[in-house]
């Protein structure tokens, strides 16, 4: 049954209000309506995409009449200068509503997103390599698990050099870096990167230093006979708020100014960037922490004036995402994996032993593969 119980034409033809049966209402413009319109003049019936431009559209287009239906599930107006007919369902229009109120002052994160601690993940969304491959309604569910926390793991995967490729398939495509299409984290000798020392990691996020940033990274373990080298997760979105609680001013200049990262390696390898450490959308969303003590470059984007207040917030942040409180604690054992929203979650390692062997390998992919298949399955 619907909610809705009539549709107007107001502001001379340039709107109009959708009215509910208890009392509220929705308006839309009508150069909005006519972008948005599904006739196959506008859009293609195959693939759906726009067969028009803004510039196709009037600028004085407006709206001469609109009827809302018997069973008040349908709407149909009638444009002019050019005449055109548009039918919209109330159902479509009422989950693409932009007449609500805005807040832009609130950080906010995604509604599909989960905020954690260490307290509060009371379990890690957890599939087995089988069960991903043949069965598309449990894989959904945890693809959508690893959405909503930004961390998940694979069990039962073959314990054989490039698994890690087989896993990224399960939901997108490698993204190729200059550590090639996967990489070895195991200790070596003059090691390019600090990850393959058996030196501990402070929790961070992987090649900030990159731009765009690689999306989400897979770990898988190979062996681990080593005292230590345990991993641990921290979702820096909620580090975030919890640094925004505390100190909204220190929050404003890690969201405000760029932090520089760089990263030098072999072979003319040379890669640089700036982000800020948390980045926010034009309306306060929470979109991206960039956090790597190992690839902070000189910070020269900050002002004078408030460099010391910036290094306080800085070190802050650091603090919060160092508290135990903060983090998920794991041992990865060969055969298992977890992947995580590199966006989001910072990982870290504790220090391990020289006797023994721990192998790890890893590979970027790229979240848009993992929404498109959420979206697909």
């Amino acid at each position: 049954m619907s909610l809705f119980k009539s549709v107007k034409v107001i502001n001379s033809g340039k709107a109009i209000i959708l009215s509910r049966k208890d009392g509220s209402s929705l308006r839309y413009h009508s150069t909005w309506l006519r972008d948005n319109a599904n006739d196959p003049k506008t859009r293609d019936k195959n693939n759906g995409q726009r067969l028009i431009s803004i510039s196709d559209i009037p600028v004085n287009t407006y709206i001469k009449s609109a009827s809302l239906d018997k069973k008040s599930k349908n709407i149909t107006l009638n444009f002019l200068p050019k005449k055109k007919q548009i039918k919209f369902s109330v159902s479509w229009l009422e989950a693409h509503a932009y007449d609500k109120k805005q807040n832009n002052s609130k950080v906010w994160t995604h509604p599909d997103l989960k905020t954690w601690s260490k307290a509060t993940l009371k379990r890690v969304p957890i599939i087995s390599y089988k069960s991903a491959k043949s069965d598309k309604k449990l894989l959904l569910k945890w693809l959508k698990s690893l959405h909503c926390y930004g961390f998940a793991k694979i069990t039962g995967c073959e314990k054989k050099s490039g698994t890690v490729i087989k896993i990224a398939k399960l939901f997108g495509y490698v993204r190729e870096t200059n550590y090639g299409k996967w990489f070895d984290v195991k200790s070596k000798t003059s090691a390019v990167n600090l990850a393959y020392t058996n030196l501990g990691l402070q929790a961070h996020t992987d090649n900030p230093y990159r731009n765009p940033v690689p999306t989400m990274q897979i770990l898988h373990c190979l062996k681990s006979s080593t005292k230590g080298g345990d991993s641990k997760v921290v979702d820096g979105f909620k580090a975030a708020l919890r640094l925004k609680k505390e100190n909204k001013n220190y929050f404003n200049l890690l969201s405000k100014y760029c932090s520089r990262f760089e990263f030098k390696g072999k072979k003319n390898v040379h890669l640089k960037s700036r982000f800020p450490m948390i980045a926010l959308s034009p309306d306060n969303e929470l979109t991206a922490i960039h956090f790597n003590n190992r690839s902070i470059a000189p910070i020269t984007d900050v002002p004078y004036n408030n460099m010391p207040n910036y290094y306080k917030a800085y070190r802050k942040f650091s603090s919060i995402i160092d508290n135990s409180s903060m983090a998920f604690t794991f041992k990865l054992n060969p055969g298992e994996c977890f992947i995580l929203d590199n966006t989001r979650v910072l990982h870290a390692r504790t220090p391990y032993s020289k006797t023994g062997s721990r192998w790890l390998q890893g590979c970027y992919v790229d979240k848009d593969g993992l929404l498109s298949t959420i979206s697909t399955l």
